[in-house]
């Protein structure tokens, strides 16, 4: 298994936002997380990417236990992190927002390489590299944003929210580059609160409420849970 997170629990000041999750990935596959706002999504991926300190518990990647790891060497192990909200360099350009992704890379002709690839998969941001990121539209920045974590080779892909705030048609195109992805051979840990588009994305999946995991198997099995059909996929 590439990723398996075992029992983390975490803390914000006395308050416990994550109580217990237990989750896996495996390469080339897509894991969702569902749940209200609330719920302890976004916490569980800040957990694995190291931007947020678990109370117990352990994270292994690849073999290597990375829960206390410093996020900057989780990067450099594998695991990309694309935030909810983007959270891009507004008053960079495109290009150097994906040469930013790429800031533990050594090797100028193999980033080059990568950037290549992400322009092979999002051709705007080829056409826009010249561009502040802050003018793009919605759509595109999170193109940018995912570009920037193609950027540092990683195995694993966390996605906090990809269509938040998107246009019907967008959110369209952003599937289907995780799709790409999958077939790739990425893995996808996703959240997303569209949960009609995320179990039909995903290969397995985990219901969050309230910082506990109620419910996980199968994406295709959870679909035709009842209480998964009224909780979260319009009845």
């Amino acid at each position: 298994m590439l990723l398996e997170v075992k029992n983390i629990r975490v803390h914000y000041d006395k308050v416990e936002a994550v109580k217990g999750i237990s989750l896996s990935a495996d390469k080339g596959m897509i894991s969702t997380l569902i749940g209200a706002n609330g719920a302890g999504k976004s916490t569980t991926l800040r957990a694995i990417s190291g931007l947020k300190k678990i109370t117990s518990g352990e994270i292994w990647f690849d073999g290597q236990r990375i829960d206390g790891v410093a996020p900057h060497k989780i990067v450099g192990l594998g695991v990309a992190h694309v935030p909810e909200g983007r959270r891009l360099f507004g008053l960079m350009t495109v290009r150097h927002n994906l040469v930013a992704g790429a800031y533990l890379q050594n090797d100028k002709k193999l980033v080059e390489k990568t950037m290549d690839e992400v322009f092979e998969h999002f051709p705007v941001l080829k056409e826009r590299q010249k561009q502040l990121a802050k003018t793009l539209s919605g759509g595109e920045q999170q193109m940018l944003a995912m570009g920037r974590a193609l950027m540092a080779r990683p195995k694993v892909i966390l996605m906090d929210e990809p269509s938040l705030g998107l246009a019907p048609f967008m959110v369209i195109e952003i599937a289907k580059i995780i799709q790409q992805f999958k077939e790739i051979g990425f893995s996808v840990v996703l959240i997303e609160q569209n949960a009609v588009l995320a179990l039909r994305l995903a290969d397995s999946g985990y219901v969050l409420e309230t910082g506990s995991i109620a419910l996980e198997g199968p994406s295709k099995d959870l679909m035709k849970n009842e209480h998964v059909k009224k909780a979260y996929l319009g009845g």
